[in-house]
């Protein structure tokens, strides 16, 4: 961190906004990291989608929305829940007005934790499963991206315009001079290596993989970062008994991960301390074997 950064205020207008998506219970990977942004300094808008929790085996959390909301007030963050069926096309816009509006700023980092994840192979997937999952975590976590996209302007200190065709404001700028080189916008996508068995799930990771690491790239004009972040595995309710003994078994440090390990490393990235980290897929697995 170079002598002219600052670090997020830690409450007031001035703190930078970040949105999370796929933050709909409070155990999950998606609530730790909103709690991690929230007590470092950063407002935080947050998505869920309570049909889907509804329909899985870990059923919804009664009033979640609202308790997370509640937990990261009590940080110091201004917050808005959004409700959004990221199936809809028209769910990204929406949801990032409505974060513009509630508190009062731009996002600054997008942080995608969404899943579509119900189990199933080769033979037995079934071409809406397919389409579904492909759907929300594959074209939903594009349409984020290039929102946040068309919309990020940067801050002092983000990298200047270079884009082919573009022009210097008429209007005189009285910000300092950024610094060449540097980065303020944050994007960060977790992914899963997990496809044998679960296949629909797996490769529509798999093309968010790709789809976010050209971000890093294609939105490095406007001083944006992307990564992708693989936790491994994570027990956030959805593990039975036999499964967690084996992935425990199969991990050097012989436990599982938690949805802190996971926000400790994504709270690294959005920090002025990550810029540098830009365009890679990271694994947080404690060493688990693949």
């Amino acid at each position: 961190m170079t002598n002219t950064e600052q670090r997020p205020p830690a409450s007031g207008p001035d703190r930078p906004i970040a949105l999370i998506t796929g933050v709909g219970r409070s155990i999950g990977i998606g609530a730790g990291i909103a709690r991690r942004l929230a007590a470092t300094g950063w407002d935080v808008a947050f998505t869920y989608w309570t049909p889907y929790d509804r329909r899985m085996e870990w059923g919804a959390e009664p009033g979640a929305a609202a308790s997370i909301e509640k937990e990261l007030a009590e940080a110091g963050a201004r917050t808005a829940a959004i409700e959004a069926d990221l199936t809809d096309p028209d769910a990204p816009t929406r949801i990032f007005d409505e974060a513009e509006q509630r508190l009062g700023g731009q996002v600054t980092a997008l942080v995608l934790s969404h899943a579509e994840s119900v189990d199933s192979g080769l033979l037995d997937t079934t071409v809406e499963a397919f389409d579904r999952h492909f759907a929300v975590n594959s074209r939903a976590s594009w349409l984020l991206i290039r929102e946040y996209g068309l919309r990020f302007r940067g801050a002092p200190g983000t990298t200047k315009d270079t884009t082919p065709g573009t022009t210097p404001s008429p209007t005189p700028d009285t910000t300092p001079s950024p610094t060449p080189g540097t980065a303020t916008g944050r994007i960060v996508a977790l992914t899963s290596d997990h496809t044998v068995g679960n296949l629909p799930y797996g490769a529509s990771k798999g093309a968010l993989d790709r789809i976010t690491l050209a971000a890093a790239h294609e939105l490095a004009h406007l001083g944006v970062t992307a990564n992708v972040v693989n936790p491994g595995p994570v027990d956030t309710g959805w593990m039975n008994d036999e499964l967690r003994e084996t992935l425990v078994r199969g991990t050097p440090l012989g436990r599982l991960g938690t949805p802190l390990d996971t926000a400790h490393l994504v709270g690294f990235l959005c920090s002025p301390e990550g810029q540098w980290v830009n365009g890679q897929l990271l694994k947080s697995n404690g060493g688990a074997a693949s």
